[in-house]
């Protein structure tokens, strides 16, 4: 029998998950304008874990930074075990809060209301330094916008050498007392874009940031932003890139003189354009598009990976099983 070394077996590399788990309450997800009865699944963060677990390559690992509410962190548990490319170390955090859900009202594939009910806290420097000593690349999806203060933002770029990439996400958005969600603009942009090295916006959110694409552009790779993408829904992507930035491992280069480089990425041929699911679709389109940098791609190529996932996305209902489905796969019940 050949007995194998723990020196002969490569390490995995590690990609820390900072989000949210969300119970998503859904009405009018089916049948736009028709009154049905509303559906409920897991929202939030996990369509980016099943996202990047179907998109990272072999050599690398997920590692979910996430709190959960004590009402669900046993069903939380379950859903990652059913994700394979989750490090065996990694558990959710259990909180005594009650979990965070968001009741969603769909007025067309592009247009909806959230409610947030629940209060799952954010994380503080002194909690989160442990857990990222050992990672090798951080994705954060700021899908309450409460999980990171910009302090912890600031800090964290400062002691971690990775790569980050971040989708704003809720940052943008304020809490009414009912709980509605509404845009407001963000205060100190430049200090926000330059805690990440890539920066993922929608429409609605960059109107909250800058007066255009360009303009935010502008100020994000001012402060250190290497990466800009905004998304379009059914229109693709527009995205902002510096001179000689084409893949991540540009990142350890020197910055290139020379100016931005921005296109239009159309979307995907294999779009659902009729009964689909819009839910999630950014945060699949974001997480594979890092994780197949990660995996080596360029830009242009991780870009077209991301619109073939975000398509297959709205093929899915909900996010249980959705890691399968973009994999090509039957979910097993």
């Amino acid at each position: 029998m050949v007995r194998v070394s723990a020196e002969a077996t490569p390490r995995r590399r590690r990609v820390g998950v900072i989000g949210t788990f969300v119970w998503d309450i859904i009405h009018g997800r089916d049948a736009r304008g028709v009154r049905s009865a509303p559906v409920e699944e897991w929202g939030g963060i996990t369509y980016a874990l099943s996202a990047a677990d179907a998109a990272l390559g072999p050599d690398w690992e997920l590692v979910p930074l996430v709190k959960v509410g004590g009402d669900l962190a046993h069903e939380a548990r379950r859903f990652l075990g059913g994700l394979r490319r989750v490090a065996a170390d990694a558990a959710p955090i259990e909180v005594p809060q009650r979990n965070n859900r968001v009741e969603l009202v769909y007025h067309s594939d592009e247009r909806r209301s959230e409610v947030l009910s629940g209060g799952v806290p954010g994380w503080t420097w002194a909690g989160l330094q442990p857990l990222v000593r050992d990672l090798d690349a951080l994705y954060v999806n700021l899908i309450s916008g409460f999980e990171l203060d910009l302090g912890t933002a600031q800090l964290l770029r400062q002691h971690f050498k990775g790569p980050i990439y971040c989708d704003l996400h809720s940052l943008v958005l304020a809490v009414e007392a009912d709980g509605l969600r509404t845009y407001r603009p963000l205060p100190e942009v430049a200090a926000w874009c330059a805690c990440f090295d890539f920066l993922q916006v929608n429409e609605d959110e960059l109107a909250m940031l800058a007066p255009d694409g360009l303009a935010l552009a502008a100020t994000a790779m001012a402060a250190g932003v290497r990466n800009l993408v905004v998304t379009l829904g059914q229109r693709g992507v527009v995205y902002f890139a510096e001179a000689g930035f084409d893949r991540l491992a540009d990142l350890r280069g020197a910055q290139v003189a020379g100016p931005l480089r921005t296109a239009l990425v159309p979307p995907s041929a294999a779009r659902v354009t009729d009964a689909g699911d819009p839910t999630g679709c950014g945060d699949v389109w974001g997480a594979t598009y890092f994780s197949r940098l990660l995996a080596g791609d360029t830009l242009s190529v991780a870009m077209r990976r991301a619109c073939d996932a975000a398509a297959r996305n709205v093929e899915h209902r909900g996010a249980t099983g959705l890691a399968h489905h973009l994999r090509g796969e039957l979910h097993p019940l």
